[in-house]
């Protein structure tokens, strides 16, 4: 297969209280590797088996429905994944706090934006954190979306994400969206999201 499932770094209970292991395992194991299987199967027998995700995001609008819809679900959860671990939370430091306090006056109204973003996201979509011209940025997505494909109306370089749908979070929140929004800043890796801001 030309895409697979990526390994967590941490087992399905490890982030709770704040998201609890059968949110994990249910939005891991069922609908990532859903979308995992359903672009594999898109793009088998074509070159676009061949390309790397990022590429696939970046022509997205010359692509199948299906392709851009799975390949964005690839993507974002696989970023989504990463951006968090057990004991994390808190403020970021070093190049990345200075990079907030440049683009949005401090981590405290970063962490605001983010959070509106999120919580005004109508329906089912993703909050941002992007590179931009040298700049940080804040913004949201619909459905599977994200700031790399071409089609996108938020355009960027990922650094941070929010899965809002209501599969990430309706066991534990049903429709408390906000509640979830609030306990998920006490599992982002902060480290993670500086290396991909080094990285650029």
């Amino acid at each position: 297969m030309a895409f697979t499932l990526p390994e967590l770094n941490y087992s399905f209970d490890a982030l709770e209280p704040h998201i609890d292991a059968k949110t994990m395992e249910i939005h891991y194991s069922k609908h990532h590797n859903g979308y995992v299987s359903k672009l594999n199967a898109a793009v088998e027998g074509s070159p676009l088996a061949d390309k790397s995700l990022e590429a696939l995001m970046s022509e997205c609008s010359s692509h199948s429905p299906a392709v851009r819809n799975n390949g964005g679900g690839h993507y974002n959860h696989s970023l989504f994944w990463a951006s968090m671990a057990a004991s994390k939370g808190g403020a970021p430091t070093g190049d990345l706090l200075e990079a907030m306090n440049s683009s949005f006056g401090s981590f405290d109204a970063f962490k605001e934006e983010f959070t509106k973003a999120a919580g005004t996201r109508f329906g089912s979509g993703w909050a941002w954190l992007v590179e931009k011209d040298g700049k940080l940025a804040v913004g949201s997505t619909p459905n599977q979306d994200n700031p790399l494909m071409d089609c996108s109306d938020f355009k960027g370089n990922p650094l941070l994400n929010l899965d809002v749908w209501e599969h990430a979070y309706y066991l534990n929140y049903q429709n408390r969206r906000p509640d979830y929004i609030g306990a998920w800043w006490n599992t982002v890796n902060w480290d993670e999201v500086e290396r991909r801001l080094k990285s650029l």
